[in-house]
């Protein structure tokens, strides 16, 4: 009996997941992907649109250059999946039945209640994103003055607040524009949740390239020209940028799945409530023992080989794997420097300069030549 497989969400989690199981899946099954565009995007260097926009052409990738020709693309949003009769809903065309799906869509932004934030800010969660928060910074810094400088406000000081903050002042420095940057985080410290080290490293970075930081007071409201505070004064802004949190998408809302604010729970091995449901990347949380895997792209890679394995496997009535996330080490971009963190096999706890300005750029070129090829990955380099 030939099986549909069908692959949700074109992000890190999706097409690698794709990648795999085109490897693994023999001729007894068909292979059906499904995402709202038509492309991947390297997240994870995003933030370089934000200076240049001409940067996407070398992360982007059509998924005619990912997919085999016998794998079936559809380009359409998701928008619920029926776990009963087993059938993925989508916005414009016709039900799609499965035996497995991986469900890889990613997430989407947290505003957290904050009364006028959704409304009042931009987001970095795709490519249009990027490209609209450089619009959005053009126009402020040409209405802008010496006297007055437009107000650039991110909020949140996690990895793609402090990477977009970065970008901004690289296109500050690049157009000398009249721009004021600010970096807004709730926690007491930039980059929450990691060791010290690496957060006073990125933090020095910042403050070098003139990002004024504010931690230790959220954000309780936000209008059209200001944000409020719980405590300090409010803080004026041309350009509000949120980078706070993320949630499940809309689509897993009302699936009958075991899930916390739409994102899937699984056991180690990838399988949800339903047997012949399986979730990785953000659109999971993975059990992982203490606490569930995070949601990165390191772990959304590290992912994706083993469950398209294990939907292999299911096909095939053969044991699960179980995956364990191995944390390989840290690497963030303050604009073109970089600062790294415990990375694996390397006898240096944080370091940056060339070195980590490469390694970053080494990791994103060595996922670019997994879903496409070395060549690519070269013709690539200098944008990453």
């Amino acid at each position: 009996m030939t099986e549909n497989v069908v692959v949700l969400g074109a992000g890190y989690a999706g097409t690698g997941a794709i990648n795999k199981l085109q490897s693994e899946l023999g001729g007894n099954a068909r292979l059906t992907w499904i995402a709202d565009v038509d492309y991947h995007l390297v997240l994870h260097e995003s933030h370089r649109v934000i200076r240049d926009p001409d940067v996407r052409s070398d992360i982007t990738f059509r998924v005619d250059r990912i997919a085999d020709p016998s794998t079936r693309f559809i380009h359409d949003d998701v928008t619920g999946l029926d776990v009963e009769e087993q059938v993925v809903e989508l916005a414009d065309t016709d039900d799609v039945e499965y035996d497995y799906v991986l469900v890889g869509l990613g997430s989407q932004t947290a505003y957290y209640g904050i009364p006028g934030l959704e409304e009042h800010s931009l987001t970095l969660k795709s490519l249009d994103d990027a490209l609209e928060i450089h619009e959005a910074i053009t126009d402020a810094s040409q209405e802008a003055t010496r006297g007055e400088p437009a107000q650039v406000v991110i909020g949140g000081a996690g990895l793609s607040g402090i990477q977009t903050a970065g970008e901004i002042a690289e296109f500050r420095d690049a157009h000398r524009a009249p721009i004021d940057i600010h970096l807004v985080e709730a926690l007491d410290e930039i980059f929450p949740g990691n060791d010290p080290e690496i957060q006073q490293a990125l933090r020095d970075l910042l403050e070098e390239a003139g990002v004024q930081i504010h931690t230790d007071d959220p954000i309780t409201e936000a209008n059209a020209e200001t944000i409020e505070f719980d405590e300090g004064d409010p803080l004026d802004h041309d350009v509000l940028v949120w980078t706070g949190g993320i949630t499940g998408r809309d689509a897993m809302d009302d699936v009958d799945l075991d899930n916390e604010h739409n994102r899937v729970n699984t056991a180690a091995n990838f399988q949800t409530s339903d047997e012949r449901v399986f979730a990785i990347g953000d659109s999971a949380i993975i059990d992982q023992g203490d606490q569930p895997a995070p949601p990165t792209a390191q772990a959304a890679w590290q992912a994706a080989e083993v469950a398209g394995e294990n939907i292999s496997r299911a096909i095939e009535n053969r044991p699960l794997k179980t995956w364990e996330y191995n944390n390989k080490g840290t690497v963030v971009s303050v604009g073109e420097k970089a600062v790294a963190h415990d990375v694996a096999m390397l006898p240096l706890d944080t370091f940056g300069g060339i070195p980590a300005k490469n390694l970053k750029k080494m990791i994103a070129a060595r996922w670019i030549a997994d879903i496409t090829s070395w060549n690519q990955a070269r013709k690539s380099w200098s944008s990453l």
